[in-house]
């Protein structure tokens, strides 16, 4: 006699720890049931938390954990390790600013160079912004300007970024934004 497995909607919204559960609950009670979790068919009668997640993740539920764990652990030790540097990479990109930028212009540039350190990109574009705005500065040609911002491996916001800065404390800098564009 052919077994008949009600079907379980995990949703779009729980984990597989939860479908996990969610078709033990259904074993408790008696209930063959299955559902489908990334593709992968799981039945309440012989469903493992380990073995769904080895099925579908490639190792256990203790093994990502732990993997889990070490990632968050290394993320917020780098995270720390940027915090306790930023102060003085400020200072750096303020000083540095000082050698390329008109005067006028660093007000404005010491007012974002936190807000620009503390965000996704963590200061990477003011590194890159004060090179083109140095090359620039420097009269290179809007062909080796563009060459420099192409092999700074933008993606479309840290490109659109560094072009609205560029525009902001070079003198060249709208001549480029419409060049590179």
């Amino acid at each position: 006699m052919d077994r008949i497995y009600q079907e379980v909607d995990f949703g779009y919204w729980g984990t597989l720890k939860d479908a996990v559960e969610k078709l033990e609950e259904y074993r408790d009670n008696g209930i063959l049931a299955y559902g489908t979790f990334n593709g992968h068919i799981l039945h309440s009668d012989t469903v493992t938390l380990d073995d769904a997640y080895i099925k579908i993740v490639g190792t256990t539920y203790a093994e990502l954990e732990e993997k889990q764990k070490k990632w968050k652990e290394d993320r917020d030790k780098a995270e720390r390790k940027f915090q306790e540097k930023l102060p003085i990479s400020i200072e750096r990109w303020k000083a540095r600013a000082r050698t390329i930028l008109p005067k006028d212009k660093l007000e404005y540039w010491d007012t974002i160079v936190p807000i620009r350190a503390n965000d996704l990109y963590q200061g990477m574009e003011l590194d890159q912004c004060l090179d083109l705005v140095e090359m620039l500065n420097n009269h290179c040609s809007l062909a080796e300007a563009k060459t420099k911002v192409e092999s700074q491996n933008h993606s479309g916001m840290s490109f659109g970024l560094i072009c609205q800065m560029v525009s902001k404390f070079s003198d060249r800098g709208q001549e480029f934004v419409e060049y590179v564009r």
